[in-house]
């Protein structure tokens, strides 16, 4: 690994902008790119998993690689071309080098008339088929010309990537994070949840955790059902989890719960967004959208939800173009990091006490713990924070239902916690 920390908010700007221009699909030469470049930063271990690999239901489908692709008038000047925007062509297009009249070309095209001016993103992952996109006014102007079409792809045997970061902690129960690296030059969608699990898994690297964090960097569906085939075992030891995409727009955040009602994860969060005034919707958990359904799936029904700003398909410029460098706030991505860590806080701090003075209140006065109070009002809510943690310590309220009930803040009940702990008046579980 090289130098780069990528643990400030222009570095993970600089991350962002180098992974930007890669063409990324669910397999092939651009997922391994990327990759590696994440590598440099966190020490991620990369598995392949052959084509004609069965997982589950699914089988590994071929390779994909492309070196270029355009489409010619009749003067030779290229109308577009996929070194100027790699959404041009069809991802997981066949190589084709043809001429064609326009109407054999527009069965060919795809575009999006409800946003004249965007290329939108399409695949066809499954389905051997070859296509261009570009943005409809592209396409209305063109001329009733003979047109020449080259894509230089090859569709072959080959194998899907994956990359996986493990940080161990003093226990083995694991907080897992998964984010997909399948899409091309999409912003949003997801370098921005690549960069924040990319600065996570180097802040928590760099630090004493209780639990350990597993950071699984796939390709879409197909991506997250070869891990979960490969990695039965380790699931048994995920307590919380979740899907990390479309962080970087200027939405509000949105909550997606996993599929278990029972989910501890959702009261972390929303006690991590209470605690913070974070604008956000918490909905409930539906079988579609990103990988939380895979790792929902009934066979495996993890504690993962799905954390976003605005949701899929609920802006404009989802999948098309203008998910673009211009698009992303980076004081959003910002945000949405700060948000991570204050929720990995709580979960990691979130601790059973039992007061050691449980019959009345014992003297705080006598031990100096007035002391660590201060004054003024913010005096008066860290009291009653001890007080409260006093109160509800009996090995049965964890800090959570404290902070719950109290309706102050985790960080404040945690570090009356701590005062109280150190001067012997509670007893950790």
């Amino acid at each position: 690994m090289s130098n780069p920390t990528y643990d400030t908010r222009e570095e993970t700007k600089r991350l962002i902008e180098r992974l930007f221009p890669i063409c990324r699909s669910i397999t092939g030469n651009g997922v391994r790119e990327t990759l590696g470049i994440i590598n440099e930063i966190i020490p991620v271990n990369i598995s392949e998993i052959p084509t004609g690999t069965n997982v589950f239901d699914w089988s590994i489908p071929k390779e994909w690689n492309i070196r270029g692709g355009w489409i010619k008038d009749t003067k030779g000047e290229k109308i577009i071309d996929f070194k100027n925007l790699n959404l041009h062509v069809l991802n997981y297009s066949l190589p084709v080098h043809k001429k064609l009249s326009l109407d054999e070309l527009k069965s060919h095209i795809f575009s999006d008339p409800a946003h004249p001016d965007w290329t939108p993103y399409r695949t066809s992952y499954y389905r051997e088929n070859w296509g261009f996109c570009m943005s409809h006014n592209q396409l209305i102007a063109l001329k009733d010309d003979e047109y020449e079409v080259f894509i230089d792809s090859d569709l072959s045997e080959g194998s899907l990537t994956y990359g996986e970061c493990f940080v161990p902690g003093e226990i083995e129960d694991e907080i897992f994070f998964s984010c997909h690296i399948c899409h091309p030059s999409l912003a949003n969608d997801n370098l921005t949840g690549i960069a924040i699990a990319t600065r996570l898994a180097r802040l928590l690297k760099a630090k004493k955790n209780r639990y350990s964090y597993r950071f699984v960097f796939v390709p879409g569906t197909i991506g997250a059902i070869a891990w979960l085939f490969n990695n039965k075992e380790k699931t048994k030891n995920i307590r919380h989890g979740l899907v990390l995409s479309l962080l970087g727009d200027k939405g509000g955040f949105t909550y997606k719960k996993p599929r278990r009602s029972d989910a501890a994860l959702n009261r972390y969060v929303e006690l991590a967004f209470s605690n913070g005034n974070y604008p956000n919707k918490i909905i409930d958990f539906y079988p579609y959208g990103y990988d939380e359904r895979q790792y929902c799936s009934p066979g495996f029904n993890l504690p993962v939800g799905c954390l976003m700003r605005t949701p899929f398909g609920q802006y404009p410029e989802y999948h098309t173009s203008a998910d673009n460098l211009s698009f992303i706030s980076f004081d959003q991505i910002e945000e949405s990091f700060v948000f991570l860590e204050s929720l990995i806080y709580i979960i990691e701090n979130d601790k059973y006490f039992v007061n050691l003075f449980p019959e009345c209140e014992p003297q705080l006065g006598k031990r100096g713990l007035y002391e660590h109070i201060g004054g003024g009002n913010e005096s008066q809510k860290r009291q009653l924070a001890m007080l409260w943690v006093l109160n509800l310590s009996d090995g049965q309220n964890s800090l959570l239902d404290i902070a719950e009930r109290s309706q102050l803040s985790f960080k404040l009940i945690n570090e009356m916690a701590d005062i109280l702990y150190s001067n012997n008046l509670l007893k950790s579980l």
